[in-house]
């Protein structure tokens, strides 16, 4: 059975573990440079969040940071202001709102805290509220909605636990990675090599790219695989 730091049975339906470190400073600072397309491909082209958009202004801006996660009640915020207490700067925030927009999960009060904590940026599977104040520099945040309604703060909820946000699978310490293409979480303990792989993948791309501007490409790179499906080429 779980029990809380003086030994006592938890709640139902509540959970606050402690924070868990992410890959070291250097590889988030590697991974601010790398497109989240890259990673990506990288990971076999198949993780990352579906249905989230940005609603902070700038295209170029990155998330980037280890993960806390927080999984709440539909439309309750009570444990995502319990993590905001736990964080540190750079983390990002993955809130698991099990897709529900009926309520705001986060909005211009949380943002001040987040600046003020200097959050790597959220994550959301729920809603948000307080567009225009989103949208100023400074806090990237992916969510699946907006809405004016707000939330109530009554529980339950649970703290650094795996959870599921928009189709990703995060666990706590994972490096969470968003820009304009979308979001994507890199297991901890995976890190090093994810990033070895996304650099080569990228100078793959580069050969590509340079092919593809000269009209030099090989003609057997797609060629083949048609032949490879029956077809007479």
């Amino acid at each position: 059975m779980n029990t809380t730091q003086d030994n006592k049975p938890w709640p139902a339906g509540y959970r606050i573990h402690p924070r868990a470190a992410g890959p070291d400073a250097e590889t988030v600072a590697a991974f601010r440079e790398m497109p989240v397309a890259a990673i990506g491909d990288a990971m076999s082209r198949n993780i990352g969040t579906v249905g989230l958009r940005q609603y902070h202004a700038r295209l170029d801006a990155v998330l980037c940071g280890p993960a806390v996660t927080v999984r709440v009640r539909p439309g309750d915020n009570l444990m995502i202001h319990k993590a905001l207490m736990m964080v540190e700067p750079g983390d990002v925030l993955v809130i698991d709102g099990g897709g529900d927009v009926s309520q705001a999960l986060v909005g211009g009060l949380i943002r001040t805290t987040c600046v003020a904590k200097r959050l790597g940026g959220l994550v959301i599977d729920g809603a948000i509220r307080d567009l225009c104040e989103w949208a100023e520099e400074g806090m990237p945040i992916f969510a699946k909605a907006h809405t004016h309604r707000g939330p109530s703060k009554d529980g339950p909820g649970e703290v650094n636990i795996p959870v599921s946000c928009a189709g990703l699978v995060v666990m706590p310490g994972d490096l969470v990675v968003g820009d304009a293409d979308g979001v994507i979480a890199v297991p901890a303990s995976e890190a090093a090599a994810v990033l070895v792989k996304t650099r080569a993948h990228l100078v793959r791309e580069a050969r590509i790219r340079e092919t593809n501007r000269t009209g030099t490409a090989d003609p057997e790179r797609f060629d083949a695989v048609l032949r490879d499906k029956g077809l007479p080429i």
